[in-house]
């Protein structure tokens, strides 16, 4: 599995940018979202930003990798989980548009 960390941009260098997250900062590659500037987030992953995100979605993200992290580190109770995917509580799943139809055209063949 991969995962991409949202970061802050701070400054911008040519194609790159200096880019910060939870107390330590890395160059990151904008070659893929040429459009972000300093302030915006970016989700990055192996040192190039793959796409814009808004401040709520970064949040989410750095809540979840959060949660995931105390929980294997064997220190996620129910309220830090419930906080961590505040966005999934209390809601039922839903497949991306694919897979739904994917599944609407399977039950269609049985």
């Amino acid at each position: 599995m991969c995962l991409g960390l949202p970061m802050r941009i701070e400054r911008l260098e040519g194609p790159y940018a200096l880019c910060s997250a939870e107390g330590r900062e890395e160059r990151v590659d904008l070659s893929l979202v040429p459009e972000a500037g300093v302030g915006d987030h970016v989700l990055v992953f192996q040192g190039t930003a793959r796409r814009r995100l808004d401040a709520e979605e970064a949040q989410l993200i750095t809540e979840a990798l959060s949660g995931v992290a105390a929980i294997m580190a064997g220190e996620a109770d129910t309220a830090l989980i419930d906080r961590a995917f505040a966005d999934l509580v209390d809601r039922e799943p839903v497949l991306p548009p694919h897979l739904a139809a994917a599944y609407a055209a399977g039950r269609k063949e049985a």
